[in-house]
């Protein structure tokens, strides 16, 4: 059987496994006496509907296309990343400390040396699980599961016992100056109003164009498949397979540090506890909703975003949906876009084997 055409496995394989989750969700909204076409209406409303809204969907669609293309560029490489949510936390040190240092002076400056400085950060906590997996063959897996735990332990500690300033009862740490702080958009449209969406959001835009030149065309790119292909395929084309695993998984870690730069830089404007909030294990799936490409990883990445805002939404102007169904329903996209991914796959290759030429070959 052939395989499916490009368009197909990026874009329409995700679409018709997102619609599935709806439509199963729809009976379990219909199964609780509400109506889901209304309830439909209501998420689409509270996503794109008016400018708060929309800034909140946009909002969190940066976050989970950061962490998304964290995952992405590791998996190109045969690595299952399962630490950007660590690796975005450890990062919001190195931007806070970058946004203290400077604190006072323009954003213009201090927004670059904040993505130096958490990317450092970012790409340091990742390169260790990648130094593991090359040199002493731990697998990538446990060690980035663990290591999100020594994470949180790691900056639990020092917000609360090192960076929390005197006199201040919640835990975190100085704030930035509004000087200093990424600007939110809506100081320049009037459209988004009181969302957090900030000018991160266009460095994530540029990152989907960074990871697709990247991966496809460049020399490294290529290296990178060809580790996640065969790997003795690319040890016997010259490729140092170790050295790979390491840069991959810093650069990796450094996508995953730019949730920092949004959260921690722009919409807290201060290091607190647990800012990451999920955002790290949304990327994975994410990230195989997208099938690992920069434009699949946006569109879902937009996808959850709206799933994320509407859903708060639907909690609100819907008391009939509690927060556990909107979660359920999350889910249920993971499920039917992850591990479920493939079952339409068949069904789709007989059909469009069918729809062929009888003369193609």
């Amino acid at each position: 059987m052939r395989a499916l055409p490009r368009w197909v496995d990026i874009a329409l394989l995700p679409l018709l496994n997102v619609v599935l989750a709806f439509l199963v969700g729809g009976l379990i909204v219909l199964a609780v006496g509400q109506n889901p076409l209304q309830a439909v209406g209501i998420m689409l409303y509270g996503a794109f509907g008016y400018g708060s809204g929309f800034g909140y969907t946009l909002y969190y669609t940066t976050d989970f296309i950061f962490a998304g293309l964290a995952v992405s560029l590791a998996f190109h490489a045969g690595l299952f990343n399962i630490g950007p949510e660590g690796q975005a936390y450890i990062a919001g040190l190195g931007v806070i400390l970058m946004g203290l240092a400077l604190n006072g002076m323009h954003w213009a400056l201090v927004f670059p040396l904040m993505i130096v400085a958490g990317a450092l950060f970012g790409a340091g906590w990742a390169f260790i699980p990648g130094y593991l997996q090359a040199k002493r063959g731990s697998h990538i897996v446990i060690t980035t599961i663990l290591f999100n735990f020594i994470a949180a332990s790691l900056m639990s500690f020092l917000i609360t016992r090192v960076l929390k300033p005197a006199g201040v009862n919640s835990d975190e740490s100085a704030p930035l100056e509004a000087l200093t702080r990424v600007p939110q958009l809506r100081s320049f449209i009037e459209l988004f109003k009181n969302s957090p969406v900030n000018i991160t959001f266009f460095l994530a835009i540029a990152a989907l164009f960074l990871v697709y030149w990247l991966i496809w065309r460049t020399k490294f790119g290529f290296a990178v498949r060809a580790l996640g292909h065969n790997p003795s395929a690319a040890t016997y084309a010259g490729i140092s397979n170790q050295k790979m695993i390491m840069i991959v998984m810093a650069l990796s870690g450094a996508l995953a540090a730019m949730v920092a730069v949004n959260n921690v830089g722009g919409v807290q404007g201060r290091l607190i506890l647990n800012f990451v909030n999920g955002a790290g294990f949304v990327g994975i799936a994410v990230a195989f909703m997208g099938r690992g490409h920069p434009v699949g990883v946006g569109l879902s990445a937009l996808l959850f975003g709206v799933l994320y805002q509407g859903g708060q939404e639907l909690a609100f102007q819907m008391p009939g949906i509690t927060r556990e169904m909107i979660v359920t329903l999350q889910a249920l996209v993971i499920l039917f876009t992850g591990a479920m991914g493939d079952m339409l796959r068949t069904p789709l290759a007989q059909l469009f084997a069918r729809l062929r030429p009888a003369g193609d070959k």
